[in-house]
Parts: structure tokens; sequence; C-alpha cells
């Protein structure tokens, strides 16, 4: 009978986050493949558990993937953990869920600290729509052209960043949404030196040019404003009536097409209509 693997979330900083169930998974589970086995071991140290590791990392995981997911199939538990954070969201994790899921077997998520949700909450922007993009590349031209392909995206975007490359990631983000775009930077999240600093994109990056970042940075900017509507005419009504005709609709149902797509009263198309 196949085992089963726990996607447990571990603390982005503060060790009291743990919560009673990841505990319980972790001492429960027939071993733990871990990100980084000595970041995990520290963990370990402070709950008391004492359990079997298993190294699972961007650059093993084509072959420990295949390892990991055998001892399931025969029978064992497995509790995936990274260093910080839900396993599996923009982490190497992502492929051995697809592994399981391929094979049929279960996976479960566990509820935990997530630097993306705790990022968004605090951020003061809008919560309601939002999407993750994770880490922006390291090049230039991938990383431009990243941010080009989100130039109309009206949801929260959110964004991960290491210090070392935050005035980069901004410099291009100013160019590509405007200077005047807002920003909020949430740095250090639950740890002892945490701090949210809301802003617009070309203050930020004259603030972390002059200062220079420290600490992991989760980066949560405004999506576009919505594009006005410019409100067709009859006149465009005549004209769209006319290509569905020719498109093969009656005159009846090309009306009705035309008054859903514009926008426009049915009787306000049939006038237009009736000039064609």
């Amino acid at each position: 009978m196949a085992g089963m693997l726990y996607l447990v979330p571990t603390p982005i900083g503060n060790l009291g986050d743990i919560s009673i169930r990841c505990k319980q998974t972790l001492e429960e589970a027939d071993f733990i493949a871990a990100e980084d086995t000595r970041v995990t071991l520290k963990l370990l140290n402070h709950l008391g558990i004492k359990k079997s590791l298993v190294s699972y990392f961007e650059h093993n995981k084509a072959q420990k993937g295949n390892v990991i997911l055998d001892r399931i199939l025969a029978g064992e538990t497995c509790a995936l953990v990274s260093d910080a954070g839900s396993p599996a969201i923009s982490d190497p994790g992502e492929e051995l869920v697809k592994q399981c899921a391929e094979a049929g077997v279960t996976v479960c998520a566990i509820p935990g600290p997530c630097a993306v949700i705790t990022a968004l909450s605090i951020s003061g922007q809008n919560t309601g729509r939002f999407c993750f993009e994770g880490f922006l590349s390291t090049a230039k031209k991938s990383r431009r052209e990243h941010l080009e392909s989100l130039l109309k995206e009206q949801r929260t975007m959110i964004f991960y960043e290491a210090p070392h490359k935050l005035v980069a990631t901004l410099e291009d983000m100013a160019t590509v949404f405007g200077a005047d775009r807002p920003i909020s930077l949430c740095r250090e999240l639950t740890k002892l030196h945490e701090e949210v600093v809301r802003t617009t994109l070309g203050e930020a990056l004259e603030k972390y040019t002059a200062q220079a970042p420290k600490g992991e940075f989760v980066l949560v900017v405004a999506g576009a404003a919505p594009e006005e509507k410019t409100a067709a005419t009859p006149a465009d009504a005549a004209t769209r009536v006319a290509q569905l005709m020719e498109a093969g609709l009656s005159r009846k149902d090309a009306i009705k097409q035309t008054a859903i797509e514009l926008d426009l009263p049915k009787n306000v198309v049939y006038e237009s209509a009736l000039k064609i």
C-alpha cells in the first residue's frame, strides 16, 4: 500500500509560528525531505524531533525525486519541507508533487506560514484579486520581458526578491510600470526587524539606491488602472451588423449580437442596421 506525501510549511522567520499539526506530522512521518538539511535540522532540534532526513533541492530533484517517490510507493510517509514557508510554492517541491500526483499518491498540504499571503495582507494594496510572479530572472533582458508581459495586469502583483538584486528590479519596474506606481516592500517578515515600506516605485528606487537593502523582500505592486473604453457609436453598430451578416448571421441575430458586443441599446443598433 502506497504511503503519503505531506507538505509541511515551516516558519519564515519566527520559530513560534510552527503549528501543533505541523509538529505532529513531522514527528509521525517516516522520513523528511528537506531543501537544506542543515536548516531543517535546526528546526527539528528546536522541536525536539529526531528524524531521518533526505536532501531534496533544485539541483538534485531529478534524481532524488524518484528515490523519494519509490519510498512512498513502498508504503512510507514523507514530510516535505522547504527552508521557510510553504513547500512547492516557487520551490522545487512543485516537481515532487507532480510526480506523486501522476503516480496516484495522496498529497496532503497543511496550512501554515507563507510569505506571499503574509506580505499581501499587510501591504495596504488591493487584496481581492492578485497574482504571484515568484522570482524575476537575474538576466536583464528576461526580467524586462517578464515585466512587460504584466504591463496591463490589473491585479495586485507579488514578487520575491533578494537584496542584491532589488535596485536593478526596481529600476526595471519603474521603467515598465511608471515611477508613480504604488509598491509595498515587505522585508524580513515575522523577524525582529520586520518592515513594510509603502511608497512608489520611483521613491523606492531612490531610497534603496542611497541605502543598501538588507534582508529578503516581498514586493507587492499595485495593478494597472482599468483601461477606459471608448463608447461605441451608431456608425460602429452599422459596421458590425454588416460584418456579422456577411459572416452568415440573419439581420435579427446580427443586431442582437452587436448590441451585446458594443453594449448599445438594441433599438439604437436596429435603427443603424436599417441604413445598411
